[in-house]
């Protein structure tokens, strides 16, 4: 607590002019008090010993580890030189410190400080929420002082009785504005739902004011004790924004650091104490704790906790929240956490339980959306690009979806970067389901000049294939209506088909014969044909392949067509008449 020690160079005078003889120095830092030794002795057991032990030897010496600042200690010199004490919220918790350090209570003096000071704080500060808070907020200095003294278990339970009677002493939930459009002013980030007005009476004290070390205690114990899991979710993030996301970075090498490791520290506390839950949390805000745990190298196990809430609520996320993981941690940086998306997305369909495919639908627009939002980064490596074009491929199987979107963000990306050989380009449009591209995309990558002339190929066969699908279903005519017969026909038609489906089986069975008389006449050929080369004895010289095309019929001179034509004889008919 800065203060300017020349506000008390009147008090200290004083002091001084009103003690006895026995009068003694007590240095609070490097102010001097002036005190009465009988007085201090009479009040403070602490003292009382040390005098009694120590007669010749300054308190300055024997009390050098005073927890309490001057304006503390002076309201004990009040005490003891019997003027009235004023107490506060802002001064009763180290009062009460203090008091107990020196041995003020009723043991030693009847009516002394420690009594009166608790008594003040059980019925101005325990009674009252913004009391408690305001109190709380100037004892980080004596944190384990009144961890031992059980002053904050006290202030804790209080709060804890408070918060499940009212959870908006908390604060006001997120009020997520996902459902109403992704338009410039609906973000859904964290708004509270109600407007806090300028000097208005039901203001609340708010525990995101608490350092670290306080913040962590009242959070885990009010998550022990049920309380609504959104409000604490929205107190969470408030801390995260005021002591992490808008933490500058002024200072030398030494306080960077430091800062640095305080605010992982927070934001790794702040994962462990977020309640598990749908929509807790809006995306776009997990997305930037995940940012910011990736950025301060936190711990996996805080990482994963992020990506394990963001891809339960994936299909709740905008294209802006999958961008937040792009954003460079430097200003002219652009990093794809290719791998993190993955994990992400492996999550999402791990844990998705519903019925309704609708999630499924949405998360693979998503991820067409934001391929083609980044397709037109010209630093977009054509590696990562695949990558991420393979996973939004991937997430449209199973919802039957055209590559429409694929293919348009493959057009931005080709258009962006010119530089690509047609190697590169047919390795990027390998993504590309050609079978599902609609009509309108086929044609208009017939006519893209940015395409390799092979895929061009590929678009115009499969074009040309669901004009053929569609030209045979317009032409194709319905069938007939079964005629309708009697049964009398209808049994002669069957008696009908019954004889000719025999005579098709009596032919089949024939031919099959015949085949099977041709195929054994074959192979005994075969045969006179390989004994004759074995032996030797050849007595023409015919190649084999002349041999074997006579033997299948093959041949094809005109000698051959002449002697399978048997020429018959000319009847000459007697003209009538003669």
């Amino acid at each position: 607590m800065a203060t300017d020690p020349r506000r008390y160079k009147d008090k200290s005078s004083w002091l001084f002019k009103s003690a006895s003889s026995t009068e003694l120095k007590v240095h609070v830092g490097t102010f001097p008090f002036t005190l009465d030794k009988e007085l201090l002795a009479s009040k403070s057991a602490k003292a009382a010993a040390l005098l009694e032990d120590n007669p010749d030897e300054g308190l300055s010496c024997l009390l050098h580890d005073i927890p309490a600042d001057m304006e503390i200690f002076e309201l004990v010199a009040r005490f003891c030189h019997g003027y009235e004490v004023h107490m506060s919220t802002n001064n009763i918790i180290p009062l009460i410190c203090l008091a107990f350090y020196l041995g003020m209570d009723e043991n030693h003096s009847t009516n002394n400080l420690l009594s009166k000071a608790v008594t003040f704080f059980e019925h101005k500060v325990l009674p009252n929420w913004n009391e408690i808070i305001k109190a709380l907020r100037v004892s980080d200095k004596f944190l384990q002082q009144i961890m031992q003294l059980g002053l904050f278990e006290a202030c804790l339970q209080a709060m804890i009785m408070k918060a499940l009677e009212n959870p908006k002493l908390l604060g006001e939930p997120i009020k997520s504005l996902g459902n109403f459009g992704d338009t410039e002013d609906s973000d859904d980030t964290y708004r509270p739902n109600a407007k806090r007005r300028l000097f208005a009476l039901d203001w609340q004290e708010d525990i995101t004011t608490f350092p670290l070390q306080l913040y962590e205690p009242i959070i885990y114990a009010m998550n022990q004790h049920q309380i609504p899991p959104d409000y604490i979710s929205a107190s969470i993030y408030r801390y995260a924004k005021k002591w992490i996301f808008s933490c500058n970075f002024i200072g030398d090498q030494a306080m960077l650091i430091y800062k640095r490791k305080s605010r992982r520290n927070a934001i790794e506390t702040l994962e462990r104490l977020l309640p598990q839950g749908r929509e807790l949390v809006p995306c776009s805000s997990l997305f930037e704790m995940l940012h910011c745990a990736i950025d301060l190298e936190a711990c996996s196990a805080c990482r994963n906790g992020f990506e394990i809430r963001i891809g339960n609520q994936l299909d709740r996320a905008k294209v802006k929240d999958l961008l937040i993981l792009s954003q460079g941690y430097d200003a002219k940086e652009v990093q794809y956490d290719v791998e993190c998306l993955r994990r992400i997305l492996k999550i999402f369909y791990g844990n998705y339980n519903s019925s309704n495919i609708s999630g499924f639908i949405t998360v693979a627009e998503l991820l067409e959306d934001f391929l083609a939002e980044i397709a037109g980064d010209i630093d977009l490596m054509t590696e990562t690009f695949i990558s991420l074009a393979e996973m939004s491929s991937a997430a449209a199987l199973g919802v039957q979806r055209s590559s429409d979107g694929i293919y348009r963000a493959i057009d931005i990306y080709l258009d962006k970067h010119t530089y690509l050989t047609d190697r590169e380009k047919e390795e990027i449009c390998r993504v590309l389901d050609f079978q599902k591209m609609s009509p309108e995309a086929c044609e208009h990558a017939a006519k893209n000049e940015r395409l390799p002339v092979r895929v061009v190929v590929q678009v115009l066969f499969m074009a040309q294939l669901q004009l053929r699908d569609v030209v045979f279903t317009k032409e194709l005519p319905p069938p007939p209506p079964p005629p309708q017969v009697s049964d009398d026909k209808l049994l002669e038609k069957e008696e009908e088909e019954s004889t000719v489906s025999c005579r098709e089986d009596d032919e089949v069975r024939i031919e099959m014969e015949k085949m099977s008389i041709k195929v054994k006449e074959l192979q005994k050929e075969c045969n006179l044909m390989k004994k004759e080369i074995t032996s030797g004895q050849s007595r023409q010289r015919v190649s084999m392949w002349t041999e074997m095309k006579r033997k299948f019929g093959c041949m094809t001179t005109m000698n051959d067509f002449h002697c399978q034509v048997k020429k018959k004889k000319k009847k000459v008919h007697p003209k009538s008449g003669i």
